[in-house]
Parts: C-alpha cells; structure tokens; sequence
C-alpha cells in the first residue's frame, strides 16, 4: 500500500509568516502552494515552490476565493464564468512560476470555502476542474474522497487523487465539518496519526457519529497552520511508515 501526504502552504503574505514551510517540506511528498487569492504572494510562491523542487516535493496549485482578509474561508456567490476565470488565473501563474523555479506543476487542489462548496456541488467542482484542465489536461485533480468532487472528476475523465483529512473532523455524509463546530480540529498528534492508519487500513472515512463511509483514499492533507502541525505531520508519518505503508508524491 501506499499513499502521499500532502499539505497547504506559501500561505505567508510579505512580512506576515504562516506555518513552517521550510520543516514541513522535510516531511510531506506533495505541497498545495497558494497562489496569491486567499494567501500568498508571487515572492512567497516562487520561494516556496524553488524550496519544494530542491526537497523533491510534488509542487500543486492551492486556488481559492479572492478573500484575503478572510483566509478564503468565508463563502461567495459567484456565476460560473466568474469561478472559472478564477480558478484558471490561479492555476496558470502556478504552472508559470513552477517553471520558473525549475519545476512542474502536477496537481491542482481547491482551497478552503471553495473547496467546501465544491465537495457539496458537483456542477460547480466541474467548472473548477474544467478552468485547471483547459491549461493543461495532464494535471491531477486532487478531490475530497466521497464528495461531489470526486464525481465531478469522474465526469470529467480526468487524472484525479481522493483525499482525506488527517486533522479534520467528518459529518455523517462525508462532508468536513465546519470549523466553528467541536470535533470540527483533531489537535492530538497521536490521535490524528492513528485515525489516518486506521481509514487507510480500511479503505474508508472514519465519520464522527461513528459511522464509516467507503472511499479512495490516494493522498492525506495535513495542514501546516494549525497548533502542533509540524509534530502532527511526523507522527502521521512515522505512524504510516511503521504500519508498512509507502509514502510516495502524487
């Protein structure tokens, strides 16, 4: 069995730091690197994406909302034509600045709010993939396992990765649950480690009520923002690769 581990970062904004990059590129196979809506800027996405070729890190786009007070956390109503020129403006500085740095972009994961509305509609995942696919139809869509995601990347007859979340929370119908609700952030690093060996083991989301739901599991997420996220990362991988299990870059 294997599996990637992948994380969101080059979330930082100028002077203003966001997570350990730096460590965290010494842990994980793929990197989500923002692309200037929600976080980042052109400096902090060619200085990270330069450090994830030089750790042989799988560089991907992390497009979001244009939301940067919010963190692209908050949702927004916008037309189709206006999420796909989103998506597409995002996702094609990233393929330019990962040249730029030596490198290419494999993979494209939805950021935040966006990603949340994407996983519960599967129109909306469609004309996200569909901008990121017209630049480059090789690219893999990274998709929320058991979501309107994954369907949508089905429909699409893409290269697509179903991804569970190391350090979130799940609802009965596979949905994450919202971060103002409890159980929503898994803090504990030895309690988030042991829930990613044991979806992997089973081959399925482990949900909060209890229940479990079937899934692909292809990459796990662990984010870099979060309390602890550095020891978080390496208990999960070390966990992983104790039970066997190949850590390979999508």
């Amino acid at each position: 069995m294997h599996v990637d581990l992948n994380a969101d970062m080059g979330e930082s904004f100028g002077p203003w730091v966001m997570g350990d990059d730096e460590t965290l590129l010494e842990i994980v196979t793929s990197a989500n690197i923002a692309c200037g809506a929600h976080a980042g800027d052109p400096v902090v996405m060619g200085r990270t994406m330069r450090a994830a070729v030089q750790k042989g890190v799988g560089i991907g786009a992390h497009p979001g909302f244009a939301d940067l007070q919010g963190f692209g956390r908050r949702r927004m109503t916008l037309a189709h034509e206006e999420v796909h020129a989103l998506v597409q403006y995002q996702v094609a500085a990233a393929i330019g600045m990962a040249r730029g740095a030596g490198g290419q972009l494999r993979h494209v994961k939805l950021h935040g709010a966006l990603s949340n509305m994407a996983a519960e509609d599967e129109e909306l995942a469609r004309h996200c993939f569909g901008a990121a696919l017209e630049l480059d139809a090789d690219l893999l869509i990274v998709a929320q396992a058991a979501t309107g995601m994954e369907r949508a990347a089905q429909a699409l007859g893409c290269s697509w990765a179903g991804e569970i979340f190391a350090d979130r929370g799940y609802e009965a119908d596979g949905r994450l649950r919202q971060r103002s609700q409890p159980g929503a952030m898994i803090e504990d690093a030895e309690e988030a480690a042991a829930r990613v060996a044991a979806m992997l083991q089973e081959g399925a989301i482990l949900c909060g009520d209890g229940s479990k739901i079937e899934a692909r599991i292809d990459t796990v997420c662990l984010h870099g923002d979060t309390p602890g996220a550095i020891e978080t990362a390496a208990r999960i991988r070390f966990a992983l690769e104790t039970a066997g299990i190949d850590l390979r870059k999508l």
